[in-house]
């Protein structure tokens, strides 16, 4: 469900500064955290959707390690004016990575919502209240989001007075025995008056153990000049939760597996033969009545049909299945388009932009690359099919290679209605094989086809001439 826009009650606009510069070192990876992906997508295009959605005025991410690749990564996704990049050279802490936006913001009259790059299952609706809750009760100051864990370690502690009104944040590694006992912790996401923002944030200085700027004593001083601070305290952790360590990572692949699962057994009406062996996109669409068999994986935004089948250890990517199409086992889809009532495999192999049309079929170990394949058109077994346009009714025999590559360059193949490819065809690209034409059986054809012929041998010659009643018996 898309948030209606967001504004303050004094109707100021909506600003959004995702902080996304961190190393990440508990992932012990060569990779900038925001990098990694979740359901198919780097965890910080998560974070921007959920921004996105709100309709801010503008949205900043604050990049430093691997800045070009992080800002590639959202650019690729939403590549609009909308969203500037802010560098922060040095890591020095939440409140340093803020303070590289005073340029952007600190005049703005903005509220500010800022968020973290690593907390990618946060919902724009749990964003539109923390918002709201801070136009229609801390004007002026700020709201910061929270919630209670049984095993709060390592995180910061929110600290309340007897009365239950916020005090402070306090890190781990700075808190007292009795402040380790609070079970209430800091989800590290706030919203601020710009303004105010970073007038607080001049006066932060670096004396925790760590000798880092943190944004979590803007409250606190905030809170010290009279200013009003509220704490939406959060249901749900998992939803705020960030990420730090691969466990973390797996653990919310899991989660957002067997949720896209249940959801389509549940309101789409799609049979899983074994949902705990099954790996589903969360922007994957399935139609009813479509079953889906033991260690199917279907990513990115793949769009399934009703009544299909997909067979055991197939992988589809970004694809668009129609209705009753049956994906045999082991079979791999990549940017393709199969067409209704189609069949393809076992262990066949379709990307970059294939497209199958209405009927047709792709056998055993048959592989196309960037083709199309007309309506009622067969290719059983063990064939390349490679730059190439064949139209309806055409039968393409066992090991038949369109040659599209000749050192330098690729080339078409184009091959008409009604054709029959003899087994072991080399087609030397570029060539045309007109329609109702037939080539035999080994043969290497080099030149272009004309209607209605019979071609053999190597290099292929025309033998004779194909009238309607031989083309028939051709057919069978």
């Amino acid at each position: 469900m898309q948030t209606p826009p967001i504004n303050a009650t004094d109707n100021s606009p909506l600003d959004v500064l995702i902080m996304a510069a961190g190393l990440g070192t508990r992932m012990r990876s060569a990779r900038a955290k925001v990098l990694h992906q979740l359901g198919g997508r780097p965890l910080i295009t998560h974070v921007c959707r959920a921004a996105r959605d709100l309709h801010p005025r503008h949205i900043y991410v604050v990049v430093g390690h691997q800045a070009e690749d992080v800002a590639a990564a959202v650019q690729a996704e939403f590549g609009d004016a909308n969203v500037s990049f802010i560098k922060q050279a040095e890591q020095r802490g939440t409140g340093d990575a803020v303070m590289t936006a005073r340029d952007a913001l600190a005049q703005a009259g903005s509220t500010v919502l800022v968020l973290s790059g690593d907390v990618p299952l946060v919902r724009s609706e749990t964003l539109a209240k923390l918002v709201r809750q801070y136009h229609a009760e801390n004007e002026g100051g700020c709201t910061l989001l929270s919630v209670r864990l049984e095993n709060p370690a390592g995180y910061g502690r929110v600290i309340r007075d007897s009365d239950g009104r916020f005090v402070k944040i306090v890190e781990q590694k700075d808190a007292s025995a009795d402040e380790l006992q609070v079970r209430e912790i800091n989800a590290g996401l706030y919203c601020f008056q710009a303004q105010a923002l970073f007038n607080a944030l001049d006066r932060v200085q670096p004396v925790n153990e760590q000798g880092e700027y943190y944004l979590t004593d803007v409250p606190e001083l905030l809170s010290g000049e009279g200013k009003p601070v509220g704490v939406y305290l959060h249901p749900d952790a998992r939803e705020v939760s960030g990420i730090n360590t691969r466990a973390d990572l797996a653990e919310f692949e899991n989660m957002l597996r067997r949720g896209a699962i249940r959801k389509l057994m549940l309101d789409g009406g799609v049979t899983f033969i074994d949902p705990s062996h099954v790996y589903v996109s969360a922007d994957a669409q399935v139609g009813r009545d479509t079953v889906i068999y033991p260690d199917v994986s279907l990513e990115g935004n793949s769009v399934i049909g009703e009544g299909c089948e997909i067979r055991s250890g197939s992988r589809i990517t970004n694809s668009r299945i129609g209705h009753r199409v049956v994906i045999k086992d082991h079979c791999v889809l990549v940017d393709s388009d199969v067409a209704d009532d189609c069949a393809v495999g076992p262990f066949a192999h379709l990307r970059m932009n294939t497209k199958m049309e209405a009927g047709a079929v792709v056998g055993n170990f048959v592989e196309v690359k960037k083709s199309r394949i007309g309506r009622g058109t067969k290719s059983m077994h063990l064939t390349y099919l490679g730059d190439a346009t064949i139209g309806e009714k055409t039968n393409i025999g066992a090991g038949t290679v369109t040659c599209n590559y000749d050192g330098k360059a690729k080339h078409q193949t184009i091959i008409g209605d009604n054709v029959r490819i003899g087994s072991d065809t080399m087609l030397i690209a570029p060539v045309t094989v007109g329609d109702n034409s037939v080539t035999g059986a080994g043969s290497v054809v080099t030149e272009d086809v004309p209607p209605d012929t019979l071609v053999v041998g190597v290099p292929a010659v025309v033998k004779k001439r194909l009238d309607s009643k031989q083309e028939k018996e051709h057919k069978g």
